[in-house]
C-alpha cells in the first residue's frame, strides 16, 4: 500500500527582519493580512522589500504598518505606489482587542517579523508582540548562541 504524500506548505519569504528577535522578547506572534495594491503585489513578488525599521501602531481600531519599504514596480509607469505609504493590516476583532489591550496597558510593541505569500499565494506579514530586551539581556542572548554553537562543535569532534 502507497503512503499518502502530506500536503507541504511552502512559504515564499519575501521580506524578514532579522534583528527583531535580537533587539525583542518575543512574546506571541499573529497571522496578518495586508492591504496592498496590484504595482504593490507585484513589487512583493520581485522580492526586494525591507521591514527592518517598520513597526506596527493601533489607530482608530484598526492596526497599520508603518515605515514598510516596498520598491516600485518599474513597468507600472503613473500608475506606482508611494513606497513607504501606511498599509493597513488584516486581523479578527478578537486579535485587534487582544494587541490594544497589550500595547496600551503592558507597553508592549508590535514588530513585523516577515512577509510571506502563503500556499494560495496571498501576501501575509507575521506580526509580533513584543517586549523590549535590555542592554545585559541581549549580552545574555549572545553568550547562550556562542555556548550552542561551541557545544555543537565539540559534540561532533566526540563523534
Amino acid at each position: 500500500m502507497a503512503t499518502k504524500a502530506r500536503p507541504t506548505t511552502i512559504k515564499k519569504i519575501v521580506a524578514e527582519n532579522r534583528k527583531a528577535r535580537y533587539n525583542y522578547e518575543i512574546v506571541d506572534t499573529y497571522e496578518a493580512g495586508l492591504v496592498l495594491t496590484g504595482t504593490e503585489v507585484k513589487s512583493l513578488r520581485e522580492g526586494k522589500a525591507n521591514i527592518a525599521e517598520s513597526y506596527a501602531s493601533d489607530e482608530g481600531g484598526e492596526i497599520w504598518l508603518i515605515n514598510s519599504y516596498l520598491p516600485e514596480y518599474l513597468q507600472a509607469n503613473r500608475f506606482n505606489h508611494e513606497t513607504r505609504r501606511r498599509r493597513k493590516l488584516l486581523l479578527s476583532r478578537r486579535e485587534i482587542h487582544r494587541l490594544r489591550v497589550a500595547i496600551n496597558r503592558e507597553g508592549m510593541t508590535l514588530v513585523p517579523l516577515k512577509i510571506y505569500f502563503n500556499d494560495s499565494g496571498r501576501a501575509k506579514l507575521e506580526l509580533a508582540l513584543a517586549k523590549g530586551k535590555k542592554l545585559h539581556d541581549k549580552r545574555e542572548t549572545e553568550k547562550e548562541r556562542d555556548w550552542n554553537r561551541q557545544k555543537g562543535r565539540l559534540l561532533r569532534e566526540r563523534g
